[in-house]
């Protein structure tokens, strides 16, 4: 646990150096896991700050995404994790509502390696994420995500945990 802490202080601080140079906002989520058992996150994203294939229908972008999950459960099955993901964003075009998509994969570090029934295998895993949602002028965004932790067949218990949750995004 003290090892996911000090993990937890040196992406904060990687984060707060790139600060000054990116759009940041914080991010809040709630969900839920396939077995009904509740997720809150807090995230930091960063805005890439660049646009391709832009058009009359939209354009593609993206966001650097660093969070820390609780995962309720009771004594002996709740569970933290961090994570940290590039995710790709197809924005389209709009006036003062813009609809997206969102696809990424990057890793997290989970503090128990049990999470309900599910036998993680480790507690490094890869983040699977898929969303969508609406930005607003002003730069706040609501959204719906599915979210999928595997360690992709690094160890021989592989069960991997969901969550599904809305999001809410605001600007620094």
């Amino acid at each position: 646990m003290k090892r996911l802490f000090c993990l937890a202080a040196i992406a904060a601080a990687l984060m707060g150096q790139s600060l000054s140079a990116q759009a940041a906002d914080v991010e809040f989520a709630v969900g839920g896991t396939s077995d009904s058992t509740m997720t809150y996150r807090l995230g930091m994203n960063f805005d890439w700050d660049k646009s391709w294939l832009q058009s009359d229908v939209g354009r593609l972008t993206g966001y650097w995404s660093g969070a820390y999950t609780y995962w309720e459960g009771d004594k002996t099955s709740s569970n933290n994790s961090l994570s940290f993901s590039p995710v790709f964003v197809y924005e389209f075009a709009g006036q003062s509502v813009k609809p997206y998509v969102e696809a990424g994969i990057g890793v997290a570090l989970f503090s128990n390696t049990e999470y309900e029934d599910n036998k993680l295998g480790g507690s490094f895993q890869f983040e699977d994420r898929l969303g969508f949602g609406l930005r607003f002028n002003g730069g706040h965004e609501v959204g719906i995500r599915a979210t999928h932790y595997s360690n992709a067949g690094l160890s021989s218990d592989n069960d991997g945990v969901e969550s599904y949750s809305l999001h809410y995004s605001m600007p620094l």
